[in-house]
């Protein structure tokens, strides 16, 4: 059975009884407010007070997920933190609820958390509500309050909007705890470093949501930064009228212009330097020109600057504006006409315009509002898209190709958003107004009056007549006078009847026609309120649609992911197959060429211990031989034979020359070496015996 309760109908959680509340403003109908994700109802004590009321969020299918329990325990302790009062949850679980939720599958996995009163920052700017600059300030150190206590705990929002603030500053009910002036409400995909990552990811909502940053998902602990400072900035320039008149709609920005040059940028940007001061309109505009969410300014960053703020500077802004609203200058009626937006074409051949000279950054200026405005048209928005050339008429060069193209757009969108009223049809006069009816009764009015001395006459010619019967003829003149003043009254009585009726008649006709006019009204007013639910459920419809879309794609996404990520795992485990293959042949190629270096090794090594012993017998016998050489030559000298002396000396230093660095380490060949040299050199010199 499903879940739709009916004011006054009991529930018992956890085995407390509460009653279902009546919706304020549509008696009869369960008191329940549609979100992303599910339904919201308010659930009052027994006793009936609005103090203590509770909060039930009934999740859509698709999010009526088990880890909402995990979750929801984590979060408990980020309650007693100023505006996160709903972040005291209670999830009703098959073990804890199970006959409930048995009765009414839909409430598995439901929330149950304290009930915010007040209005959303939503339906303040959509009813237009001007706010005091006190008001204005107290709101704002209240956001940036409650996002620094955020931001120092690692923690966002992560769909910081206007439906999403909650206002108890401005709520009727008496407030008997410690509630924030702001409260933050759908929590669910709140982001923190125990938080469980969501399956599907907002991007943020329209007028809040950076457009550098839509395209993927909001989830880390920069996500609130963006939407913090727009929603700031509305709070604080919303006790400025001139904002509250520019805003687009359900927000101050139309998300098209998010992060773009137009008028109401510009705008709010003005307001907030003159009305709070140039540290905070300088906050906006690092927020509005970041390139991502982490360069834009931290709440605690807001906080300091708004808490250095004196309202009376703001109240003096407000004053001044006033006042030269009321009492303009020549100079500043001068401004306003060159401010003025461009409602019908401008003379071109007006020649006296200044010709300015435009930097690269205003072409850029121009350029970007241009392809907005052309954007609009073709989404089919008029009223923006003129907005947006009357902005850009005034950057663009005189006698230009695009200015006379822009002049012809507004002349077409100003003639479609205003079309001219036909004035030429005459207006239905009431009968009893009409040249005819007031004409008859003048006549009928001096034919009723001249009955009098008409009949005055008739009787003095009578008497005249009749001397001799002058009794009679009073007598008769009596009379007639009488029937004459008694025709008089009678006309006059029957005269005033029909006055009287005429009125009667015209303020009848008058009165039904301001009925069928307030009942014409009515029917209009009914038809487009059901027009306008209609439209609000078609539009909730394609949403969910949209969403439920964007979930099947998504689920497609990870069964492709998940494919892809198999087939790369065969992928890796053939490829890591094939490594195998190849590491066992080139270890045995490996093992077979470390075995051939090895025999090649030792062969060489022989080779080498060869070639030291036969280079070790040689030298031992040339050592010999140079022995042998000296014993000759000493003996030739001593024989006198100094040529033959002569010969073996120089076969002696011959061979020595052959290994020199080996000779001269060995026994007294180098002392022989020696006395040769000096007998080479001087014959007479005599040998030793060695």
């Amino acid at each position: 059975m499903s879940f739709q309760p009916n004011p006054g109908d009991e529930v018992v959680i956890n085995d407390i009884a509460y009653t279902i509340g009546q919706h304020p403003a549509a008696p009869g109908l369960a008191y329940a407010q549609a979100g992303r994700q599910g339904i919201v109802y308010q659930l009052l004590p027994r006793n009936g007070s609005i103090h203590g009321a509770k909060a039930l969020k009934v999740f859509f299918p698709k999010f009526r997920i088990p880890a909402m329990v995990y979750q929801s325990e984590h979060m408990e302790s980020y309650s007693e933190l100023p505006g996160l009062q709903v972040c005291k949850r209670d999830v009703l679980t098959p073990e804890r609820n199970g006959a409930l939720i048995g009765k009414h599958p839909d409430l598995l996995y439901a929330v149950l958390m304290p009930w915010v009163q007040g209005q959303t920052w939503f339906d303040v700017i959509s009813d237009q509500r001007q706010l005091t600059a006190e008001e204005s300030l107290k709101l704002a150190r209240a956001l940036a309050g409650t996002g620094s206590a955020m931001e120092q705990r690692g923690l966002a929002h992560c769909d910081m909007s206007a439906p999403n603030v909650m206002i108890p500053f401005f709520s009727e009910v008496e407030n008997l705890g410690k509630m924030s002036a702001v409260e933050l409400v759908d929590v669910e995909q709140m982001y923190g470093s125990k938080m469980d990552r969501p399956d599907a990811l907002l991007a943020g909502s329209p007028g809040y949501a950076a457009h550098r940053t839509v395209h993927s998902g909001l989830w880390s602990s920069y996500a609130d930064r963006f939407a913090g400072a727009v929603i700031i900035a509305e709070m604080l320039s919303w006790s400025d009228p001139v904002i509250v008149e520019k805003a687009w709609g359900e927000s101050y920005f139309d998300q098209h212009e998010m992060q773009t040059v137009s008028e109401r940028y510009y705008a709010m940007r003005e307001s907030l330097e003159k009305r709070w001061g140039s540290k905070l309109s300088d906050l906006f505009i690092r927020a509005w020109e970041s390139h991502d969410l982490s360069s834009c300014p931290t709440f605690g960053e807001w906080y300091v600057a708004l808490a250095a703020v004196d309202v009376d500077q703001a109240n003096a802004a407000a004053a001044t504006s006033e006042e030269k609203a009321a009492n303009p200058s020549e100079a500043d009626v001068n401004l306003k006409k060159s401010s003025e937006p461009v409602s019908e074409p401008v003379n071109t051949q007006d020649g006296n315009r200044p010709q300015t000279p435009h930097s690269p950054d205003q072409e850029a200026v121009v350029n970007r509002l241009f392809l907005q405005a052309r954007a609009l048209e073709d989404e089919d928005k008029p009223a923006a898209a003129l907005e947006v050339y009357r902005s850009l008429y005034h950057f663009i060069p005189h006698n230009s190709a695009m200015q006379m193209e822009v002049e012809a757009a507004i002349k077409e969108l100003d003639a479609k958003l205003n079309p001219k009223e036909d004035t030429d049809k005459p207006v239905p006069v009431p009968f009893y107004r009409s040249k005819k009816f007031m004409i008859s009764s003048a006549v009928l009015i001096v034919l009723l009056a001249g009955g009098v001395p008409t009949v005055k006459i008739l009787a003095d010619q009578a008497e005249v007549k009749q001397k001799e019967q002058q009794e009679a003829t009073r007598l008769a003149d009596i009379k007639a006078a009488e029937e004459a003043e008694a025709a008089k009254a009678a006309a006059l009585k029957q005269q005033e009847e029909q006055e009287k009726q005429k009125a009667a008649d015209a303020a009848k006709l008058d009165a039904e026609e301001k009925k069928k006019l307030a009942e014409a009204k009515q029917k209009a007013a009914e038809a487009k309120k059901k027009e306008e639910e209609r439209k609000a459920l078609q539009a909730k419809y394609d949403k969910q649609a949209k969403y439920e879309a964007f979930l099947v794609k998504q689920e497609q996404q990870k069964k492709e992911a998940a494919k892809r990520a198999e087939q790369e795992k065969y992928d890796k485990q053939a490829k890591y197959e094939a490594y195998l293959v190849w590491k066992k042949e080139n270890d045995a190629k490996l093992a077979k060429q470390e075995a051939e270096r090895k025999a090649a090794a030792e062969v060489k090594r022989q080779q080498e211990i060869a070639q030291k012993a036969a280079l070790k017998k040689k030298r031992a016998q040339n050592v010999v031989t140079l022995i042998a050489h000296y014993n000759k030559t000493y003996n030739a000298q001593k024989g006198r034979k100094i040529e033959n002396a002569e010969a073996y000396a120089r076969d002696f230093k011959n061979l020595y020359n052959t290994d020199a660095s080996y000779f001269k380490g060995v026994g007294k060949v180098a002392a022989r070496m020696s006395a040769i040299n000096k007998f080479l050199s001087n014959n007479s010199y005599t040998l030793p015996n060695l």
